[in-house]
Order: C-alpha cells, then structure tokens, then sequence
C-alpha cells in the first residue's frame, strides 16, 4: 500500500531563517509520528511560490511570511515590499482553494496582520521569534489529518472490524445466507465479503442516520460542505435525478414558475410534474452538423428572466453531457436582480472546484444550489451524488421533509462511505489527478487527429451559431470524435471497438463519439485508445453515407401544466394505423406523458403540450430510422405505436395556463 507524500512550503524571503524553518520543521517531522509523509521545502518569493503551488500537487500546505521583501537593485540593505501577505493569500486560494494556509508574524505586528486578513482563508498563525518547531509540526500535522479524515467510512469501517452478530436487517446477515451457499456462493465471492459486512441497518445508531443526521454522517457533510465551498452540503443516494427533484419541491410550490433549459435532464421534467410547477422552457441552441445540443442562448435567458420576473427559480446544465460550459456569472447575477433562484445541474462538473482550469464552479459563480454526481467523475460508487446549497434563504426544514420524502430509509451505507471518500481524495490529491487527467485529454486529442481519419472537434467545431458569442468554455475532459471519415455507421464502429479492442465508449451521435476522461484514466488506456483507432484507420474503408436523426422540433404551445396533465387517466391513441398511415386526428391533441427520444434525450412533448404534425412527424421519423433510437414515453398496443393523450372531458376540466 503506497503511503501518502504531503509537502508543505514555506515562503520567507530572509534565505538563512528560511534555511532555518525548513531545517527545524523537517527535522521535528522525523523525530515524531507523521502517518501522511510530511516534509518541508522553501522559497524566497512570492512568484516562486506560485509556480511551486501549480507545478507540485503534493504540496498540502502554506506558510507565509506576513512581508515578503527582495533587495532593491541587489543593494544590501535597501528592500522593497515583493507582496503582502493578503496578496499572496488570495493568489493561492484562487489558485488552489483546497491548500491549508498559515501566517508567520511578528509579534508586535499581531492585530495588524490578523485584522487584514480577516476575511481570507487563513488556518491559523504562527510567531516569526518563538522558533517552537515541534509545536508547529504537530498543530500542522493534525491540520492536515482532520483535512484527510473520513468520519462515516472511518465509522463504518470500526463497527465491522467489531465483527457484532447480526440480528437485524438486511437478509443476507453481513452475507452468512450466501457464503456457503451451492447456489449463490459464486456471488458472495465475486462482490467480497466487506461489501456484506458493511451492508448494515438504520439499527446501527453508531452510524448515524441519513434522514436526520446528528453524528458521522453530519461530519463528513460539513467537510464536504467546506472543500466544495458550500454553506451546507447533503449526501444523496438515490443520484443526481433524485437531487434535483428534492430542489424543486423545496423551492416551487404549484403554479409557480421555473425557467428552465429544454435540454435539461429528464429528472428536472419529472421534477415539474412532482412539484406542478409552470415550467418556462427554453429552446437549446444546436450545432446540426454534429447532432450536438448546445447551451440556452445568453439572450434567450436575460429575455426570460425580464419577461419572467415572477419566476421562482432557473436551472441550467453546466457543463452539459458534451462539455459545454456556460458564462454563469452575469446570468445568475441577472437572475438574482429579479430574486430568481439559481440551480446548476453540476452533474458532470464535480470536480471542478480542484483545478483552476475548470474554475468557476456554479457555487463560486453565485448559484444557490448545485447537484452533483460524484460517481461520474469522482471516485464514489454509482447513485451517490451531493447536494450544495448556498441559499442565504434556504429553508432547512422544507428541504429536510423533501429530502426524506424521496430518500429510503435503509441507504447503501458503502454509497454513503464512497461519498466521504471521494471528498478526501479529492482535497489531498484532486489538483494533482486532474493535471494529470488535462495532460492525457491533450494527449488523445494528438493520438486521435494523428491518425488522419478520426478528429476531435474542438470548441469552434462544436458551438451552435447561436451561442458563438456567448463567452462559452469546453471542459476539455469531455472529448467528441468525429467518426464520418473511417468506413463505420457509429453503432458498427462502437461494436467494432467492443468486440475487437475491449473499448466501451460514454456516447454518440449519428457521426460522433463522445470520450469521458476522468481522474481514473490512465496512459495504459491511452495508448490501447490510439492503438484501436489508429488500426481501424489503416483499414483504408471507404467513407459510408451516416444516417442524421431529423432535427428536432420546436417547443409548442404548453396549454395545462405537466403534473395537471400527468395526472389524468388519459386515453390511448395511436401514431400510425395498421397501414402505417399517420393518424391525422392527433393535431392539436394535448400529450399526458413525457416522449423523450434518445439520444439525444431531449423532450419532445412534456405532459400539457400541444401536438403538432411537425411532432408527429418527427417521432414517426424516430421511430422509422435506421439508427436504433429509443423514444421513451410511447405506448405500444400490439405492434402500434400510441401517445396516452387528454380527452376531451380532462381537458374541459383542467384549467388553462395563460399565454
């Protein structure tokens, strides 16, 4: 098992009480207990320091002289100030927020330096004169141990190792009905025995509970709140999907309105049938030649928000499943000028808040609320997502009831674990991963268009016209392929790098390949990327026509609200009759249900909208291409695709929304 290496630098300008600190901290570091590897190092500068702080991802610490000085024109004795601690102290937490900072002052100094800076990210001081370097290596150290402590998975961890009898759920009984089992054993030795061990029951009070946490749980939550920079921070265990639909039926009471991005995910739809809100949907900007759905126009949002003011809340995806990052500041700024309330679907952007090449995250943006899904591109298991809230309004226990009303009452406590997990390794070792995640994105992007057939599309390849200037950023992470030149329709090409190269890919569109790099991407995976692509390459096939799904249309009239609509028994009618002729009569018709083809996974008619021959035709359309599409939402009545629909009498009862 690798130990950790936890660098800490000192940054003092005077090179011989440098030689001094670093000489008496490195030497108290060996005399006494250092489980996570510290030792110290040292600059003279400011700017050396900064360039330390980007190019070590092992550094975990700060310790800054309260002045920074260097001789003026190398003349002894003259100096001038190099910059202020305050200076410094931003630069690093706008650089590397996750970093524990400490000031070395004067004594005589002490309210001058604390009072300046206290309003910084500063962990605590220390006096330049007392020399106490054991005591600043164990104030230090167990600085850095709270940093890296997991308090649930600790927990968690101990109760099994107690290896108690287990008279309570769940079945398995920490998996004794399957150990030796002739029929199930194989399963038993597959998934381990600590998964087992560490299935437990909400009769476990050590472990605390997750619908109204109080001990460990509330722990890790509240360090997971401060390395995301949130005020409070939720662990959620049922996803994204159930995160966003918490959020809504806190913030939206029925009829109220939410503005909201077509493309969002289909959680934020069913959230607007759960909470009835009046959703304002927003048409996404789209680049056809790709098949790629973009962001809502920067103009299209300030328009809603002013023609909406009544609105109670927004929601955007940033970055979306593509990587297209939104120009958060001015819109959250707009909206917050009208009192909208702002939720981001950070679901693919969890890890941006460790590298400053992914920075600002919505919170850091100004947003009241970010979900996100730690499992996508964090190191936590499937389904476990977290909460953020930065509401100055937030309504504690509105949210609670909301939160309780969708969470089990017996959670996975190993998702709970992968939650506090993830976190940890995030903080100590996020910025390091993900560079080294940026160097290997730059790398495929080089492997890839080497091989002369297959192109990663870049920012200007991928953004609508519409959104061109719309300060739109790529999260570089997220690599789409255009595969148009190799021979392959994208359905042969994928089971092509399945069957003969072990390759599972994230998505695609008629044309593209969409790559996911993550923190646990490796140069192995890298090199068996190139070495797929640059054999298929070499096959020399004859470019194939690709099939492009139609485009999609419009959003129509919404004439009910969704949950109204939803909730109504319906009838069902069908597209096409058994000659496979469309079914006029559906015109004008109001749908009960959500149709979602995918991909690309957008609506195409939500509870309450109207029917148009433009819809039916591009679902009939969907339905009739050569690329299999789901299209989720449709009833089948033997063979025959059908719509579930209002009838006459639901809709002489339902109250119209106003246009």
């Amino acid at each position: 098992m690798k130990r950790p290496v936890s660098r800490i630098l000192v940054i003092n300008d005077e090179k011989l009480i440098l030689k001094e600190l670093i000489k008496g901290l490195n030497a108290a570091a060996k005399s006494l207990e250092n489980p996570l590897g510290i030792t110290f190092s040292g600059v003279t500068t400011a700017r050396e320091a900064l360039q330390a702080i980007q190019e070590d991802g092992d550094i975990q610490s700060v310790l800054v002289d309260d002045t920074l000085y260097t001789l003026k024109n190398g003349e002894k004795g003259s100096r001038i100030l190099q910059m202020t601690a305050l200076k410094l102290v931003q630069e690093i937490t706008r650089f590397r927020p996750e970093l524990d900072i400490y000031i070395l002052i004067a004594q005589e100094k002490e309210d001058e330096v604390v009072d300046a800076l206290f309003s910084e990210t500063v962990d605590g001081y220390f006096y330049r004169e007392e020399r106490d370097y054991r005591g600043m290596y164990r104030i230090l150290n167990a600085q850095l141990q709270e940093k890296a402590r997991t308090p649930f998975y600790d927990q968690l961890k101990n109760y099994v190792l107690m290896a108690k009898d287990a008279w309570h759920t769940p079945g398995h009984s920490s998996g004794d009905s399957l150990r030796d089992s002739p029929w199930a054993s194989d399963f038993y030795q597959f998934i381990g025995e600590h998964i087992f061990r560490a299935d437990l029951s909400v009769s476990v009070p050590m472990l605390d509970s997750l619908m109204e946490p109080s001990g460990v749980i509330a722990e890790a939550q509240k360090i997971a709140a401060k390395a995301f920079g949130a005020r409070r921070t939720f662990f959620a265990t049922n996803g994204t999907s159930t995160a966003n639909k918490v959020i809504f039926q806190t913030l939206l009471a029925p009829g109220e309105k939410l503005l909201l991005d077509r493309n969002c995910h289909k959680s934020v739809h069913h959230g607007v049938v759960l909470s009835g809100a009046h959703p304002i949907y927003l048409n996404s900007s789209v680049n056809k030649k790709f098949g790629v759905y973009g962001p809502v126009p920067k103009q299209t949002l300030f328009r809603a928000i002013e023609e909406h003011p009544d609105a109670q809340a927004l929601i955007l995806t940033s970055c979306t499943y593509d990587g297209f990052r939104y120009d958060l500041p001015p819109i959250i700024e707009a909206a917050h000028a009208k009192g909208i309330k702002v939720i981001i679907d950070e679901a693919w952007y969890g890890f941006a808040r460790f590298h400053p090449a992914f920075r600002p995250t919505a919170l850091e943006a100004g947003a009241d609320y970010a979900t996100q899904s730690t499992h996508k591109v964090l190191s936590a298991f499937s389904q476990s997502s977290m909460i953020h809230v930065n509401d100055p309004e937030f309504n504690e226990h509105l949210f609670r009831e909301n939160f309780n009303m969708h969470t089990s009452t017996s959670p996975q406590y190993s998702m709970i674990a992968s939650l506090d997990v993830a976190r940890k390794q995030v903080v100590m070792e996020g910025y390091k991963l993900l560079s080294r995640t940026l160097e290997l994105a730059k790398e495929v992007r080089e492997q890839i268009n080497s091989t002369g057939v297959f192109r990663v599309l870049e920012l200007a390849d991928l953004l609508p016209d519409e959104v061109k200037n719309d300060n739109i950023q790529l999260d570089s992470t997220k690599v789409t392929v255009d595969i148009s030149r190799c021979g392959f329709t994208v359905e042969d090409l994928i089971r092509e790098l399945f069957e003969r190269y072990n390759i599972q890919v994230e998505k695609s569109t008629f044309n593209t390949l969409t790559l996911l790099l993550t923190i646990g991407t490796t140069r192995s995976k890298v090199s068996r990327l190139y070495d797929a692509l640059m054999r298929i390459a070499r096959e020399g096939r004859a470019p194939r026509r690709l099939y492009q799904i139609p485009e999609l249309p419009g959003f129509t009239e919404l004439k009910y609200l969704p949950r109204d609509a939803f909730y109504c028994g319906g009838e069902i009618v069908p597209l096409l009759d058994e000659q496979e002729r469309v079914n006029d009569s559906l015109k004008g018709k109001i749908c009960a249900d959500q149709i979602t083809p995918y991909p690309p996974g957008i609506p195409v008619l939500v509870p309450g909208q109207t029917i148009t021959s433009e819809v039916v035709q591009y679902l009939i359309g969907m339905l009739r291409s050569q690329k299999r599409v789901e299209v989720h939402g449709i009833v089948y009545d033997g063979y025959l695709p059908c719509l579930r629909l209002l009838s006459e009498v639901e809709e002489k009862s339902l109250k119209k929304l106003a246009k």
